[in-house]
């Protein structure tokens, strides 16, 4: 048996940990939708509803899906390539991914700017563009499948792989029936993690998007407008539009993960 706390400390420690969720998470999102509904449920409709609320949440939904399908791609091959291969410069790459993490968003909207913006040094300019706004959120989404899935891949038994290889397995069969089954609640989980953080990004998009109404508007951006236009309300409700949003695609993602996890044990 693992270590255990007496009974009275597991008490004092489960009432710590729900004492400090509730801190630092329960009670800010509950006053963020009691903030949303301070002017009834109608202020409240209204403000979702709004035509330019409408286009920027729906920029914001579309966007971070398609940067999930993405990465649930290219981070799968990246944690590939730095697990199963070897090549020069291995570390300094493994290292890069973590980049994103480590550098504040605006940096990263300020170097993407310097990238694609007017003078690119590679004559390549998307800045005010929807285009923008997907470089953005994949540029800070893409740690998360990567670092999910290397674990997963460094624990597999590649005595499997090469016992069904000499069955006279193709790489693909391998791929399909050994392999990814393994790996898919890793890349539910980092897709589930990307999509939470680009719904909600904010510093990377600030400089190379615009904010352009009805255009390159994200939902972050759209909120942050409203509170500086001292509407603190439609900000909160459409706060909380996301909020609810983002919990049904994520627990959608999760039973999906769980589904496909059953179908291939059975």
């Amino acid at each position: 048996m693992g270590l255990r706390a007496p009974f009275g400390g597991e008490v004092l420690v489960r009432g710590t940990v729900l004492m400090w969720l509730s801190i630092i998470v329960l009670i800010p999102l509950g006053a963020v939708v009691f903030r949303s509904f301070d002017e009834g449920a109608g202020a409240f409709w209204e403000a979702i509803s709004e035509p330019e609320a409408v286009a920027a949440i729906k920029l914001t939904v579309i966007t971070s899906l398609v940067i999930v399908v993405i990465n649930a791609l290219m981070g799968t091959l990246i944690a590939w390539v730095l697990v199963r291969d070897e090549f020069p410069g291995k570390r300094i790459v493994n290292s890069i991914i973590d980049l994103p993490f480590a550098l504040p968003t605006i940096v990263a909207g300020l170097t993407l700017l310097a990238l694609y913006g007017n003078d690119s040094p590679i004559g390549v300019n998307v800045t005010y563009t929807k285009v923008a706004v997907g470089l953005a959120l994949l540029f800070v989404t893409l740690p998360f499948v990567v670092r999910a899935v290397q674990p997963v891949l460094h624990e597999l038994d590649e005595e499997m792989e090469e016992a069904a290889a000499s069955l006279g397995a193709s790489n693909f069969r391998i791929f399909r029936s050994i392999i990814l089954p393994n790996l898919t609640p890793a890349i539910i989980a980092g897709c589930a993690l990307a999509f939470a953080r680009a719904i909600g990004e904010f510093g990377s998009l600030v400089l190379i998007t615009g904010n352009i109404p009805f255009d390159t508007q994200v939902a972050s951006v759209y909120i942050f407008g409203r509170i500086e236009s001292d509407n603190t309300t439609a900000a909160a409700a459409v706060a909380v539009f996301l909020l609810v949003l983002s919990v049904v695609i994520l627990f959608a993602l999760n039973l999906f993960g769980r589904w496909r996890s059953r179908h291939e044990r059975g």
